[in-house]
């Protein structure tokens, strides 16, 4: 995806999933949706550590089939060794962007991911 449609995509995205969200405040994956949040967009937090509490407004689900609602974004902290076991789950939400977090690569998750569209 070219930087300019990416722009234009999150422009356009009101609601984002964050699958790995954190309660600790110096962890990427607590202040990068922190920062989404407080720009407006809605954050959905998904981890099975913390289900039941709430983060950035909204209780945290502990799985990704748990979402009552379509989302954007997929926005995705986990290690890359974790990705291919959330795959299933990624597929059935079917969000309209899924986005690795830098450092974050799996050949074998992108490669299904495209293949599924």
């Amino acid at each position: 995806m070219s930087d300019q449609k990416l722009k234009t995509y999150l422009s356009r995205a009101k609601t984002i999933a964050v699958l790995g969200a954190h309660k600790d405040p110096s962890r990427p994956a607590h202040y990068v949706p922190r920062y989404l949040f407080e720009r407006g967009y809605r954050v959905l937090p998904v981890n099975p550590r913390f289900a039941g509490e709430e983060l950035f407004g909204e209780r945290v689900v502990g799985s990704l089939l748990d979402l009552q609602e379509p989302v954007d974004i997929l926005d995705v902290f986990r290690p890359p060794s974790a990705l291919m076991g959330h795959l299933e789950e990624v597929l059935a939400l079917k969000p309209g962007l899924v986005w690795l977090q830098s450092g974050i690569r799996n050949p074998e998750f992108e490669k299904a991911l495209e293949g599924a569209g």
